[in-house]
């Protein structure tokens, strides 16, 4: 036998203790892991930087975090750019961001929501402004009854003549207001 054989304890004398598994093998973070969360958060800090000042101030952000942010918006190169982000996260990892990604979150999907509700009541002037259709203004009236019909006619008329005359389209534009508070509220 080598001299080492007697200093090395057996499974029975050595303690595995936390960090270790029953096996005796290391318990360590999953890399991968690791990785795809550094990204999630460097992508944060990106759409965070993007916020206007105004939203980042009502965040109540950790003054370094929020000094960070603004910096980021005036760092024009793109490897200087790369560098302030990995500084941003790793602000972001010092901190708990649950709440932040839900802000983002609700902040993105909004956007999205008052996209889509904009395109129904753009796709409704169209439809009401395309020449001769009487079908849309009456189904109009059908689905929302408390609508003015004499007014929107008359926002219709007004629309086709500006349109016919090359004036600015003043009345395209009321007709959008109207139908945006009769269909979104």
């Amino acid at each position: 036998m080598n001299g080492f054989d007697e200093q090395v304890p057996t499974d029975e004398e050595f303690s595995y203790g936390e960090g270790y598994d029953e096996e005796g093998y290391v318990i360590r973070p999953n890399k991968s892991q690791l990785r795809r969360d550094s990204m999630a958060l460097l992508d944060l800090g990106k759409k965070l930087a993007d916020f206007e000042v105004i939203k980042l101030q009502r965040m109540n952000l950790p003054e370094e975090l929020f000094k960070a942010l603004l910096d980021a918006k005036k760092i024009r190169q793109n490897s200087a750019r790369k560098r302030h982000f990995k500084f941003v996260g790793k602000l972001l990892r010092s901190m708990e961001t649950e709440a932040l990604e839900k802000t983002v979150h609700d902040v993105e999907y909004g956007t999205e929501q008052e996209n889509a509700q904009f395109h129904h009541v753009e796709r409704w002037r169209t439809r009401l402004l395309n020449a001769d259709n009487h079908a849309a203004f009456t189904q109009l009236m059908v689905e929302y009854p408390q609508a003015d019909a004499g007014r929107m006619r008359q926002l219709i008329r007004n629309a086709h003549k500006e349109s016919e005359q090359s004036k600015p389209p003043r009345s395209s534009r009321l007709l959008f207001q109207v139908l945006r508070e009769l269909l979104i509220g």
